[in-house]
């Protein structure tokens, strides 16, 4: 038998026998919401990048967390559903205000570390999405307690890097802070699955939690992009300006161009 006769069968790929229709179409829904919010935000972004009609400050901020609580107070029905959809989009738009600081800065230094972030982050998180929808149910429910005290030693690590000023602990933090984001991907879309087969059919708040997922891998993802890639931008610029800047010539040189200036006016007064 000729291996290359089989016939690859797609629908056993997409196959998740381990999750029940119900929840497979609630998880339809949190995607489709999801797919909204990264449009929305994407728009906020570009909003303060290119136009800079409105721009990040603590008036964005206050305002994403605000619409965040108002979503999360709001329950869940079919006559709330139009609103909260209306919050979840508020949130996701000044969710990508936010990261204009963040993106200006990125540009600043090599404007190819967004589309490398973005492709990246897109990467990880399905790759982390698909493993966890094909895994056995409630097997990584067991990092939650891991990724919180992982997260209370991150926040411990920050708010003591204010004092000592520490580049190799923002470094680790970053990288930390990836990691743990990655793990959160696993645990959230086990945690979605586990909830919607107990009956909680609340896609919109399921949703902020994929999506707040999304967004700080991205932004952990860029900023570490852009801190290697500023040491090579600077080597770049450095063996720029020593090829433009002239050569200082030592005193030595300088002395033998005279005499050999003066051994040429000699010599021409005896042509």
């Amino acid at each position: 038998m000729n291996i290359f006769d089989r016939k690859i069968n797609f629908d056993a790929l997409f196959k998740f026998s381990h999750i029940t229709p119900s929840t497979q179409q609630h998880l339809k829904k949190v995607y489709a919401s999801f797919a909204l919010c990264m449009f929305v935000a994407a728009a906020g972004a570009y909003i303060h990048v290119v136009t800079h009609f409105i721009q990040a400050g603590l008036l964005s901020a206050l305002g994403s967390l605000g619409l965040m609580i108002w979503l999360m107070a709001t329950p869940h029905s079919h006559e709330t559903e139009q609103k909260r959809l209306g919050l979840l989009a508020g949130f996701a738009f000044l969710t990508g205000v936010g990261l204009g600081p963040a993106l200006d800065l990125c540009i600043a230094i090599n404007p190819s570390i967004l589309p490398t972030a973005f492709m990246g982050t897109a990467m990880i998180f399905t790759c982390f999405t698909l493993s966890a929808l094909y895994a056995r149910r409630r097997s990584y429910l067991f990092l939650g307690g891991i990724l919180m005290s992982a997260m209370s030693l991150m926040l411990l690590s920050s708010l003591g890097n204010l004092f000592f000023g520490s580049v190799w602990l923002f470094q680790a933090n970053l990288y930390m802070g990836l990691v743990v984001m990655c793990g959160f991907v696993l645990f959230d879309t086990q945690l979605i699955i586990e909830k919607a087969e107990n009956g909680d059919k609340d896609y919109i708040w399921h949703c902020v939690d994929l999506f707040l997922d999304f967004v700080t891998l991205f932004r952990k993802l860029m900023m570490i992009l852009a801190m290697n890639e500023k040491p090579a931008h600077r080597e770049k610029e450095r063996g720029l300006q020593q090829r433009q800047a002239p050569r200082v010539r030592s005193p030595a040189e300088l002395h033998q161009e005279d005499l050999d200036c003066l051994g040429a006016h000699g010599s021409s007064m005896y042509i």
